[in-house]
């Protein structure tokens, strides 16, 4: 399967390397449901920097994973 037959959710940056914003529904579930993640972990382990500094990485990682395979192959621009 080639780039143009997947479903994309998230295109390449027109500058840079990376991502930019979700271009489906299921992208903007990922990417909002990202950000609600960090907001109650940043609520939750307030009192726990080093905790909440793992907790953001992983979930950040996952969702960096879920980027490679449902977005644009990245590449500088």
């Amino acid at each position: 399967m080639n780039e143009r037959e997947r479903e994309v959710w998230f295109p390449a940056n027109k500058h840079g390397w990376g991502w930019g914003l979700p271009i489906t529904w299921q992208g903007w579930v990922v990417f909002i449901g990202y950000l609600v993640l960090v907001t109650v972990g940043a609520f939750l382990l307030r009192y726990g920097m080093g905790l909440f500094l793992l907790y953001a990485v992983a979930i950040s990682a996952g969702f960096v994973a879920v980027c490679w395979f449902k977005g644009e192959k990245p590449s500088w621009r």
